[in-house]
């Protein structure tokens, strides 16, 4: 989708705005150089993003003390989760002077359909959904294709386990599915505090991200496991019974076992766009057995003779409503 036409009023207001932005930045750059050169900065030293504003970033150092810190305007914008090199002020400030090499980042679009960082230097992704706001299997399969194509190696955590009945029911049944695909999926509820053993074993020693629409229960479940970080936690609307957004900006905690949590703002929809069919088809896992083995090369699944996919869901060796899935999110991005 296109954006609006600006007006030539408006073009020139933005291009003000950023040449200020500019300016204020340059300005700010050349008063850091005279510091550094006059010694009112130490040496650098490694930190780590664990939240960031804008061009302020809160940065950890290896003494575990936090630190504000401002970004150098020769620098691309950092995100919670990366390693930087960074020195620090008389006041305790500091300033970031590089930004270490990233083992790995998610991404999103924004609303111009560009890749946005997240997170940096993630292994698992945490995917939550609950009994309340009720999950949409098309969204997890999202954030599953998104997972897959970063490598970050994904896991299903369903909140609030005490809404479901004890056995039975779709959403059990739609865990199972999950499950054979061989997802891990974690089973939780701080209400009685069922699973959170077995949630918190599968953080540890892992740099994760929570992801899931607004009103799951990602920050309930952080002040549970993190009785001492101070969150806010959001109460379903009784009206909508949709979340509200209670996390701002994206932050990173430790757990005192090992392991650390970056807490990411509620997204209701994971875009895909920049993805092509083929990239999405390989984030089904249980597609790959099949890719490139159908009767004619530019295949579209749709209903071409000797498709391998379509086969395979006739066989039943793929869930028809995962296919179903993976042809609608195709169907979006062709619109």
């Amino acid at each position: 989708m296109s954006g609006r036409k600006l007006s030539r009023q408006q073009r020139w207001r933005i291009d003000k705005i950023q040449a200020e932005r500019n300016q204020r930045a340059s300005a700010r750059d050349v008063h850091d150089a005279k510091l550094l050169e006059a010694g009112e900065y130490g040496p650098e030293q490694p930190g780590r993003v664990i939240a960031h504003f804008g061009r302020t970033l809160e940065v950890e150092g290896e003494d575990g003390v936090s630190h504000r810190c401002h970004l150098r305007a020769n620098l691309e914008s950092l995100v919670t989760g990366d390693r930087v090199s960074w020195r620090e002020a008389s006041d305790a400030s500091g300033v970031v002077v590089a930004r270490l090499p990233r083992d790995s980042t998610l991404e999103r679009p924004n609303a111009q359909g560009q890749l946005k960082p997240v997170a940096a230097n993630l292994d698992r992704i945490m995917i939550v959904f609950a009994a309340e706001p009720e999950p949409h299997p098309n969204l997890i399969d999202r954030y599953l294709v998104a997972a897959e194509t970063t490598g970050i190696t994904p896991a299903l955590v369903l909140n609030k386990v005490d809404l479901l009945p004890s056995e039975g029911g779709p959403l059990r049944e739609l865990l199972t599915r999950y499950q054979r695909l061989g997802y891990e999926v974690v089973e939780a509820s701080v209400n009685d505090h069922h699973g959170l053993e077995a949630l918190r074993t599968a953080l540890t020693d892992h740099t994760s991200v929570f992801v899931g629409q607004s009103g799951v229960g990602k920050s309930s479940l952080i002040q549970t496991l993190l009785p001492n970080e101070a969150l806010k936690v959001g109460a379903l609307s009784e009206e909508s019974r949709k979340g509200t957004h209670t996390t701002t900006t994206a932050r990173l905690y430790h757990f005192p076992a090992g392991g650390e949590l970056i807490d990411s703002p509620g997204i209701r929809e994971f875009g895909l766009g920049h993805l092509d069919e083929q990239a999405i088809a390989e984030g089904f896992i249980e597609f790959h057995p099949f890719l490139g083995r159908c009767r004619f090369r530019n295949c579209r699944h749709l209903s071409e003779p000797g498709c391998a996919l379509l086969e395979a869901v006739e066989r039943d060796e793929i869930q028809a409503s995962r296919f179903d899935s993976f042809r609608r999110i195709v169907a979006e991005l062709e619109t």
